[in-house]
């Protein structure tokens, strides 16, 4: 198969997969790849295959393309290439929580010699780093990379950047506690789809209607936060989007327990852990065991509240998710506090604080912890973060 054969044939096939005949594109970018002798005909049908893969939650076949583009981009002898195809190592990285990984790839990324390439897609490695960061709690590093790309998007009137970058903010944002902002940066990216996005996939509306749905429950608007999901849900189900599908169940259940509602929220939960398991997303596994932990804990069944924990616990060491290792020893002190089981306490009591110093979240200003409680918070522009109330008057250093 010549150049030209296989440049018609990889348009038919993302017209298939823009219509929602996804195995038929993925059918016929593997004979693409098969029959091709075209080196960048095969690169490009590979992150054809790469970005399918990545929707559809198959995140370990996402990385083998991944691979393999390495490969081809490294025969082609091209920096361009090669900074695509580290990018999108990275990003199966990123999706199967190697956030190490993810971090080494992207750093790689940003060691190759200017391309043109590198212009384009900066803002996209920073904005995988600057996931990565956060997956492994690391608040002031993954915030310095999410502002990098935000001006990589300025810079360069790229919205669809933009919208990604805000709908990651709203995460930082939701795991700090500063409500207001875990709002505001997805009710931002909603606004720059309705402004810019009518030939953009709806998986970007799909994307900030699911993080306005988080940080509404956080705020305590559950129905408007039952109202954004069914709308991300639906629009979810329509792509076959199985990732978003495990995190909006999981948002369903999170709306019930903070409704009362434990009968509906656990069959949620399961459906949840049922596809993020399904997909490899260990992190959201761990989010959903802490639904769950606290939900039995409501329900004063502590044994199996513990069990629940100790399953998320192993699961977010494999990570390194000290943010969520922090709040299983939270739930786990208050458990063995409730219990009278005083050497246990203390352990949890000793790593909680650890967790905490770990993740540095103190205010620089007033010295309390942030995180404990939703509060508005600040960023200087070096990227430390503060309470908006411990904020001098003067704004010195601001």
């Amino acid at each position: 198969m010549g150049q030209d054969q296989t440049k018609q044939q990889i348009e038919k096939g993302l017209q298939l997969y823009q219509s929602n005949q996804t195995e038929k594109a993925l059918q016929l970018w593997m004979k693409v790849l098969e029959k091709s002798s075209d080196l960048v005909g095969r690169f490009r049908v590979l992150g054809c295959l790469v970005t399918a893969h990545s929707e559809m939650g198959r995140y370990k076949e996402m990385l083998k393309f991944a691979v393999v583009q390495i490969d081809t981009a490294r025969e082609l002898e091209d920096a361009n290439f090669l900074l695509e195809s580290y990018l999108n190592l990275a990003r199966s990285n990123e999706k199967l929580c190697e956030f190490h990984k993810t971090i080494s790839y992207c750093k790689t990324c940003l060691g190759l010699p200017g391309t043109r390439a590198a212009a384009q897609l900066g803002g996209q490695v920073s904005l995988s780093m600057g996931n990565a960061f956060l997956g492994l709690s690391l608040f002031q590093k993954a915030l310095e990379s999410f502002e990098k790309a935000l001006r990589y998007a300025h810079n360069n009137d790229d919205a669809m950047l933009e919208c990604r970058v805000c709908c990651s903010l709203g995460s930082f944002y939701a795991q700090v506690k500063d409500y207001e902002k875990a709002l505001f940066f997805p009710c931002k990216a909603a606004e720059l789809v309705s402004d810019y996005g009518k030939g953009w996939s709806l998986k970007y509306r799909a994307m900030s209607q699911y993080h306005m749905a988080v940080a509404y429950r956080l705020l305590g608007h559950l129905g408007s936060a039952m109202e954004c999901c069914e709308e991300s849900m639906k629009i979810a189900l329509q792509h076959g989007d199985r990732p978003l599908q495990a995190l909006c169940l999981l948002c369903f259940a999170d709306i019930h327990r903070s409704r009362g509602d434990l009968q509906t929220a656990f069959p949620r939960y399961d459906s949840a852990m049922s596809i993020m398991t399904e997909i490899g997303n260990r992190l959201g596994q761990v989010q959903v065991l802490l639904g769950v932990a606290k939900c039995w804990v409501a329900r004063k069944a502590l044994d199996k509240a513990l069990g629940a924990i100790e399953r998320a616990q192993d699961l977010a060491e494999e990570v390194g998710n000290k943010l969520a290792q922090l709040k299983l020893h939270c739930l786990s002190e208050s458990i063995y506090r409730s219990k009278g089981l005083q050497r246990e306490l203390r352990a949890h009591v000793v790593r909680f604080h650890e967790c905490v110093e770990e993740t540095e979240l103190y205010c620089g200003l007033c010295g309390e912890s942030i995180g404990e409680k939703n509060s508005r918070l600040q960023a200087l522009p070096c990227s430390h973060i503060f309470h908006l109330r411990g904020k001098p008057h003067r704004g010195e250093g601001l």
